[in-house]
């Protein structure tokens, strides 16, 4: 293999399963071998070049006495960590007694630094070593893991004459490999294909919007780069990749630290592999372990850019109740003050937190550089208008539009990933919009910017290649309106919610068949003084019905003060119960009065100028639950609330009101809305032009099928 490529050593790492593990193992318990095994390796191949100066230095500190030798051992080793025993794997290969074998290799694990103990104890690996022993596995396993045949390592192997006979591995392309064995076994086991990982291109794509608006503002500085849902880091690598990239071309040297966070032991430990080989782990907690939404791994840090894919349609439950509930959450990621309310809610419901993700890298912004943070996160569609005004998802986008800090948001085409098929969405936030997008969004269509697969990958059938990203990249920076690209006021998205009542109207049934109905039901209640006040009330207004409940309430008022007897709300719903009706000829009851001066007018919101008693007051209707009803005005309606209420809500139904109270704002971005082509229709003369078509095709078809029809 001359010219090793991913595939080819994805094919040579599946065939030792296959070869070495298949009467041992299930298939699918491979990767609890396979995948540590090539981390391993990887690091082994890293670590070969300087491995006797490294056994020079240990012998030279075991004489001195010296206590604490990683420090000195990594530095000598030229890496982030180091290997202190005497062997490496190639060196295991020949051990013919299983005893030893094991001996030498659990030997050969202790060796490692601690940081690279702590990948070893995610995978759980040495659990597996008396397994192999016992199978008399492990030393094929390790020599063809060693073969020639591949080449884990970062370092070419050259021939005799020092040419290159096998290309060393770059950390992006070992990425690769990682995560496409990863595909492979979740694939075998009927799991998500790419729940740990995005595809490269789309990787790429991201890394290009994230840093190409900004590259004639990168300095000679420092930058922070961080995924909270790293997976196997790949989205990391490729973002320091760019970020270097784009730096060179801007004559700026610059120094990158790569944070991320994983709550899968299997990946973390991979991720943890790749940036030890990187150099980025020379600080101890640069990879979290554990749930970003519950235990965040970096509370107190800042980011300059911001990078994910989170799991989307995945319930948070778990970390919803370690936060301590919907009721009694109160981290400051998820609950901010904002547009007057000082604990605004961004908590979305408990069956998806891919918001979340969002909501915590907003916090994770700086907010006193030049340059301020940039985030870039994939989610699905529901991101977009999940969530009602005033609930979690719907406040999430109402805090990120009304600080100014969305930027744009491109629809991909489906099918872009390994373990879906649905619509995905690249947000891009900012708090450092240019001047001229202040106060708008862009929306970018690049649902038919695709390339096709020659062969799928999971759900995958097509690829952004670099004439894609470069075009969709393009679109964003020059701004500009387009079939493809939409731009538009922040204000567009909102909508206020009201909540429109109508009065409640009642009639009373003051019949004598039915005062004995409800002298029955006072006498089930226990409410027999009752009955007394209410035969008084009756018989004072005839036993007849009547269809202004307010006369009876007056009425029943007067008696029920003379006989002594409290009118409780328990017995007023009792009354209500048994002996009104809801009647839309009846007179509107009255919830409350109140005097003039102490209150103005409002009927747009329940407030009425009218004539009680004789005297001049405004009241306030008691509203029909069962009439009540919800609108939705967009905030750049012409003439706001009030046109709307009288153009589309008064000319229907005139005592109508608002409920101020409940009166929400929420956003909800709809691109069906703004890129939607009807699909145009044929004219008639199309239509009979390919009916006679048919027809003419078909002709003598039914004979020749049944038979000519005897006359």
């Amino acid at each position: 293999m001359n010219n090793q490529t991913y595939n080819q050593i994805v094919s040579f790492i599946w065939s030792i399963a296959d070869d070495c593990l298949r009467d041992v193992y299930v298939r699918g318990k491979y990767r609890d071998v396979i995948l540590p095994m090539t981390v391993i390796r990887r690091l082994d191949a890293v670590l070969e070049p300087t491995k006797e100066a490294v056994l020079q230095m240990k012998d030279s500190l075991d004489k001195a006495g010296v206590v604490n030798q990683t420090a000195a051992l990594c530095n000598v080793a030229e890496q982030a960590f180091c290997n202190s025993s005497p062997f490496t794997l190639k060196d295991l290969k020949s051990r013919a007694k299983q005893q030893q074998l094991k001996s030498d290799f659990i030997s050969y694990l202790d060796g490692f630094s601690p940081n690279v103990q702590e990948i070893l104890e995610k995978f759980k690996f040495r659990n597996q070593i008396d397994t192999m022993i016992e199978a008399d596995i492990l030393g094929a396993v390790i020599e063809k893991f060693v073969s020639p045949k591949i080449n884990l390592s970062p370092n070419p192997i050259l021939d005799d004459k020092g040419e290159i006979q096998v290309p060393g591995l770059d950390n992006h392309t070992m990425g690769v490999i990682f995560e496409e064995l990863i595909r492979k076994f979740n694939e075998e086991n009927n799991e998500e294909a790419g729940e740990h990982f995005t595809p490269r291109d789309v990787v790429e794509l991201m890394a290009d919007i994230t840093f190409l608006p900004v590259a004639d503002k990168i300095k000679d500085a420092p930058y922070l780069v961080y995924d909270g849902a790293c997976g196997t880091g790949g989205m990391l690598t490729i973002a320091d990749e760019r970020l270097h990239q784009l730096a060179k071309e801007h004559n700026k040297s610059i120094t990158t630290y790569l944070y991320g966070q994983e709550i899968n032991p299997e990946t973390f430990a991979i991720t943890k592999a790749d940036l030890l080989i990187k150099g980025e782990a020379i600080q101890d907690d640069n990879v979290a372990y554990g749930s970003t939404l519950s235990n965040d791994g970096f509370p107190t840090y800042n980011f300059d850019f911001m990078l994910s894919n989170p799991p989307y349609g995945k319930s948070w439950k778990t970390d919803l109740e370690r936060l301590g509930g919907k009721s009694d959450i109160s981290d400051t990621r998820f609950i901010v003050s904002h547009g007057g309310e000082p604990e605004f809610q961004m908590i979305p419901r408990s069956s998806d937190g891919q918001m979340l993700f969002l909501a915590n890298k907003i916090s994770k912004m700086k907010h006193d550089t030049e340059l301020g943070s940039r985030i870039v996160e994939v989610h699905n569609g529901s991101s977009l208008f999940t969530g009602d005004a005033g609930q979690g998802e719907s406040n999430l986008r109402r805090y990120i539009i009304e600080n100014d800090w969305l930027e744009a948001i491109i629809a991909l085409p489906e099918n872009m990933f390994y373990n879906t098929g649905i619509a995905t969405y690249i947000w891009i936030v900012t708090n450092r919009k240019a001047q001229d997008r202040r106060g708008m969004v862009q929306l970018i269509n690049a649902t038919g910017l695709k390339s096709p697969l020659r062969k799928n990958l999971g759900n995958k059938n097509c690829e952004f290649t670099p004439e894609i990203r470069k075009q969709i990249s393009d679109m964003l920076i020059n701004f500009e309106q387009n079939e493809q690209s939409k731009i538009f006021d922040n204000e567009e998205f909102g909508y206020h919610k009201i909540t429109v009542e109508r009065p409640l109207r009642l009639s009373m049934n003051l019949a004598k068949e039915s005062l004995e109905r409800f002298e029955e039901i006072c006498k089930q209640q226990k409410e027999t003084s009752l009955i007394s006040v209410i035969y008084v009330v009756a018989e004072k207004l005839q036993y007849t019905t009547i269809n202004d409940f307010n006369l009876f309430l007056k009425e029943l008022g007067k008696i029920a003060a003379e006989l002594n007897v409290k009118i409780s709300t328990k017995r007023l719903n009792l009354i209500k119960n048994s002996l009104t009706e809801i009647d839309e000829n009846a007179e509107k009851v009255i919830k409350k009065i109140h005097k003039l001066g102490k209150i103005e007018a409002n009927p747009l919101y329940g407030l009425y100028n009218t004539t009680v008693d004789g005297k001049e007051c405004i009241v306030e209707y008691e509203p029909n639950g069962n009439l009540r009803d919800t609108e939705q005005i967009p905030l750049l309606h012409e003439g706001g609330i009030k046109q709307f209420f009288q153009d589309e809500v008064l000319s229907f139904v005139p005592d109508a009101w608002i409920e101020k109270s409940k009166t929400l704002i929420g956003y909800e971005i709809n691109f069906s809305k703004y890129f939607y082509k009807p699909v145009k229709h044929r004219n008639l003369d199309e239509i009979k032009a390919e009916i006679y078509k048919l027809e003419s095709e078909t002709d003598g078809l039914l004979e020749q099928i049944i038979g000519r029809r005897e006359r």
